[in-house]
């Protein structure tokens, strides 16, 4: 098999042709692939070739295709009526249910019809790959090529090897859809590949920060947009996927990794699904879309008076983006050496961390700092437009008003939070990081991949290995044991290769 992409005359099977399989009729049209799309539903696959035509024609009449290429892209398209006439295809993709045996009966039908040098290329988004091709005669050939949805727009496709894959067949389709204008991945088949697996905290971990009282869904949702840099919020996300579908795709890698604590489903996921609260697609989840409803706004505490006096302590990215902050709005403050216990700022009578998994109260207690006050995590502290603070019980309510009077005059809304450990940005952000890890470090995908699925698979603002390594590994470490400690479960567990990271002095991307 060799190792290249497919050449531009082998023709391109894909079976399925809903939204996904439509998507990728599409990429493989528009790369000059001949591309026959086959349904088990009646009329299908020709409605699937009338509405990519569609598409071809809006692009070009938006300048983004010329005339001459969308006519051509729309000729390459065929729609055929039964598996035989795929029997010259030199890859075969499949967006069909997701169920086991149906794809297994799908694959093992197209062994009797194709040659033996075409690709069977699974869209699957959850099914091991390895048990699909058990079912095969030559296993070999199947690899996961999975894209994500609207596959026309979204760069990235996860090449997934089953136990049986041929590497040069997954070197292929990686080729392959690089050559498609893609950003092609490798990820081994385990359970949730690359994007699925290293997304679960994003949700867990919000869901938690509610369940826990930590804020309303509304603030937190802020909070990880706008200070995360986050396109959207978890609560909001997790409405327009779809709580039957975030539920399920949780409950699946769950089981699959044997019922790993850092997996476990949420209990108020699991309400909202037996309640049939799903989200937009029926018109309530967390948030209620009924036509007229009111979408609650974040919490923020009201306007306060900057405080008299203001020095930054240290030099840490905190630190230096609240200095150029108030250096931009004109406000004196003074400058001192990090005296060792991470405060990153004096303001009147508040003496401000930034969170490192350990609570406010927790903080003050063993630093002997009654006016302590934490903030969370920001994606970049000069570009930000909110942050979160919380205040230890200690805490006096003059240096809570100089603290948060501080943060505005820099010129960001502030939103409080519960005394909760890690807060919101930061444990996220560190629990990403961690599964990040323990990805790379079980062989499912190099570093650099990881980094690249999550940003363009998910839309993270970073990838979460490169962003533990801005924000400090030993940092993110220290949060994570914090965790741990405070919540005494395994799900904050340390992967062996951060720490392995930060024994060795080395950092994931070097």
């Amino acid at each position: 098999m060799t190792m290249a992409a497919l050449p531009l005359q082998r023709v391109i099977g894909v079976v399925g042709t809903g939204a996904m399989g439509a998507g990728i009729a599409q990429v493989a049209a528009a790369a000059g692939h001949p591309v026959r799309l086959f349904d088990n539903r009646a009329g299908a696959a020709g409605q699937a070739v009338d509405g990519i035509r569609q598409q071809f024609d809006k692009l070009a009449a938006k300048g983004k295709l010329s005339q001459e290429d969308a006519a051509a892209a729309s000729g390459r398209l065929t729609a055929v009526e039964s598996l035989q006439e795929l029997a010259d295809c030199g890859l075969v993709v499949e967006a069909i249910v997701e169920k086991l045996e149906a794809k297994q009966g799908l694959y093992s039908e197209l062994e009797g019809i194709v040659g033996p040098d075409c690709i069977f290329g699974t869209n699957t988004s959850s099914i091991s790959v390895t048990a699909i091709g058990s079912a095969l005669k030559r296993p070999q050939r199947l690899a996961g090529m999975h894209f994500f949805n609207p596959a026309p727009l979204m760069k990235l496709v996860e090449i997934v090897s089953g136990l049986a894959t041929d590497a040069a067949v997954a070197q292929t389709l990686f080729d392959t859809a690089t050559a498609w204008g893609k950003r092609a991945v490798h990820a081994k088949s385990t359970p949730g590949f690359i994007v699925n697996r290293v997304a679960r905290p994003y949700y867990a971990e919000a869901l938690r920060l509610v369940q826990e009282g930590a804020a309303d869904h509304a603030t937190i949702d802020a909070v990880m947009r706008d200070a995360g840099g986050f396109r959207m919020g978890p609560f909001e996300l997790m409405d327009m996927i779809g709580h039957d579908v975030n539920f399920a795709v949780t409950r699946s890698v769950w089981s699959a990794y044997f019922y790993d604590k850092r997996f476990q489903p949420s209990l108020l996921q699991q309400e909202l699904v037996e309640a049939g609260f799903l989200g937009r697609k029926n018109g309530r989840g967390f948030f209620d879309y009924a036509e007229g409803a009111v979408r609650p706004e974040a919490q923020a505490f009201a306007a306060m008076r900057a405080p008299a006096s203001v020095a930054i302590v240290g030099e840490t990215p905190a630190a230096e983006g609240l200095a150029q902050r108030l250096h931009l709005q004109g406000i004196d403050f003074s400058r001192k050496p990090a005296n060792g216990d991470g405060r990153i700022a004096e303001a009147g009578e508040a003496v401000i961390y930034l969170t490192d998994g350990r609570t406010a109260a927790r903080r003050a207690a063993q630093n002997g700092i009654e006016n302590t006050v934490l903030i969370d995590l920001a994606l970049d502290y000069t570009q930000a437009k909110r942050v979160a603070l919380t205040a230890a019980p200690s805490t006096r309510e003059q240096a809570v008003q100089d603290a948060v009077g501080l943060f505005q005059a820099a010129g960001l809304v502030v939103s409080p939070l519960k005394d909760i450990p890690g807060l919101a940005v930061m444990r996220t952000v560190a629990m990403l990081a961690n599964e990040a890890a323990d990805a790379v470090n079980q062989g499912v995908c190099s570093a650099g991949d990881a980094d690249a699925a999550m940003q363009l698979g998910v839309n993270y603002p970073r990838g979460p290995l490169l962003w533990a390594e801005q924000v400090g590994l030993p940092a993110v470490r220290d949060t994570l044991a914090h965790l741990g400690n405070i919540y005494g479960e395994d799900r904050y567990r340390i992967s062996p290769l951060l720490q392995q990271r930060i024994d060795e002095g080395r950092k994931f991307h070097e």
